[in-house]
């Protein structure tokens, strides 16, 4: 699970990067999620995410933390299908209006908790 957690991790340390390069492109990846199946990969991905932080903690350099986010982002999954593509889309559309400082503001919260995961998770 180490494994799956890093690169998890490394996936959204991408996405981080991409969007405070170029949050155009950024909001492009994200709508592109906003259909049934897209809500239900970002579920997929974050209860994948977490249990595989929740089981690669024991061996990790931060066991509590990553249990602890393990288990929130698990629950944040599967609340995911239940938040509907209305609001999804109503979401995204408030948080692109704000402008490209904003969603790079977002993205380098998104780097940073990416690199924080993944350093937690390697070996």
């Amino acid at each position: 699970m180490t494994l799956v957690a890093l690169l998890l991790s490394l996936f959204i340390v991408a996405l981080g990067a991409l969007g405070v390069a170029s949050p155009s492109r950024l909001l492009g990846v994200v709508r592109g999620l906003q259909t049934r199946a897209g809500l239900y990969f970002a579920a997929v991905f974050r209860v994948l995410l977490g249990l595989a932080l929740f089981f690669a903690a024991p061996s990790s350099r931060a066991p509590e933390l990553l249990r602890i986010l393990g288990v929130f982002i698990v629950v944040a999954g599967l609340v995911t299908p239940f938040f509907g593509l209305e609001r999804y889309r109503k979401l995204l559309d408030w948080w692109s209006a704000r402008g490209s400082l904003f969603v790079r503001v977002w993205a380098t919260f998104a780097l940073a908790f990416g690199l924080l995961l993944a350093y937690a998770v390697a070996p």
